[in-house]
């Protein structure tokens, strides 16, 4: 079996999907990428049995066949290699490689294609057509506040509750909540799902901008498929997370009377300035708020450092005292994209939530965050 491929083309497409090799797989094979080719067309596959990326590629072969190629040892020929055709000439019987190029000749040692995991199935229940920046968007807002607590295991995924009015995006660390809502998404019958954060980082990766995406899901998968326009058609298979996810809507505070708007990079920049004083574990900040200003201070006592901060805002309520950890705080405001948001609280002890002033159309996004203790009201 023989096909030759540009070599720039073969190593931006085996990089997308080469987020999905594990470093320790529990099988060895799977630290191969499985190559197929049929008239003409090479999928290339890989896999850690819960995640398995697929894409395609026109390549010039005389006859169809497949092989498992290890992962590494091609990804580091190619990123090596200048930009030039180059041909790959494999023994079917012996799974020897040999990769040729204008002045070199590599050799290694494939495995048998029929060891590797076949591409799970994924029996669809429903549907939905958006573009990759729709996607994307709902990415970059959840995934960051998802768990990383294996004993939580809803936890460590973004959950998906489908409608026919809309579509929403959960996600939650127990800390702080992030919900994610699309109007211009929707499907005839309602369902829900947890999709793992892994696949969600894959997509994050390897989605080009303005592409159609049509995702798919079923009771035990998940398939998205993006690609077209000259490019490659891609695929990512996961498998869901079969658990149930907290009650997010009872989190959420209705009553907020106190209201602060301020502009975001405002409120973030003097965040991260006032943070480099906080205790390095608890990373607290005390926000004072009384009319049209805001104080943001912070102290570690162990090192007797302290530092604060006085910000104009538009606040509208009771004057009050909150303590937050900045670190969390400040990774939520650096993932909403609007000009000014609303800081909405009740008491120093419920949840605050975080609002952009200015929205999106067709996009409604709430960030809870939890309050820490402060010696005040203690």
């Amino acid at each position: 079996m023989k096909f030759i491929v540009s070599s720039s083309v073969l190593l931006k497409n085996l990089q997308n999907i080469n987020g999905v090799v594990a470093t320790n797989p529990i099988v060895p094979i799977l630290e191969n990428f499985l190559f197929r080719i049929d008239d003409g067309t090479l999928t290339i596959t890989a896999s850690d049995l819960q995640t398995t990326m697929t894409t395609q590629i026109e390549v010039e072969a005389s006859e169809n066949g497949s092989i498992a190629i290890p992962a590494k040892l091609l990804l580091d020929t190619l990123r090596s290699l200048p930009e030039q055709p180059v041909t790959i000439n494999i023994d079917t019987d012996t799974f020897g490689t040999e990769i040729l190029t204008d002045n070199g000749r590599y050799k290694l040692s494939g495995e048998n294609p029929i060891d590797f995991p076949k591409l799970p199935t994924v029996t669809k229940t429903q549907s939905v057509e958006m573009t990759s920046d729709v996607l994307l968007s709902a990415i970059n807002n959840t995934v960051f506040a998802t768990s990383t607590d294996d004993l939580r295991p809803a936890m460590t995924g973004v959950f998906l509750q489908l409608s026919s009015d809309n579509t929403t995006f959960v996600a939650t660390d127990g800390h702080r909540l992030i919900r994610y809502r699309r109007t211009d998404l929707g499907t005839p019958a309602s369902s829900s799902i947890i999709v793992p954060r892994k696949a969600l980082q894959l997509l994050k990766a390897s989605l080009p901008e303005g592409v159609p995406v049509t995702a798919e899901f079923s009771q035990a998968n998940a398939s998205f498929t993006f690609g077209g326009n000259g490019r490659p058609t891609t695929q990512l298979i996961c498998r869901l997370i079969d658990e149930r996810f907290p009650d997010y809507e009872n989190a959420i505070p209705t009553n907020n009377p106190n209201v602060m708007t301020i502009g975001r990079t405002d409120l973030l920049n003097s965040l991260k300035r006032i943070m480099i004083y906080a205790n390095r574990t608890t990373h607290q900040i005390r926000l004072s708020l009384k009319a049209n200003s805001l104080t943001i201070s912070a102290e570690d006592l162990d090192y007797s450092n302290e530092a604060n901060e006085k910000l104009l805002c538009e606040y509208d309520g009771d004057a009050m005292e909150i303590g937050f950890n900045a670190k969390l705080m400040a990774e939520m405001l650096s993932n909403i994209s609007a000009r000014m948001i609303s800081l909405e609280l009740s008491a120093p002890n419920r949840a605050g939530l975080l609002i952009p002033a200015d929205k999106e159309e067709n996009e409604d996004i709430l960030m809870l965050v939890m309050p820490v203790m402060l010696n005040t009201y203690a």
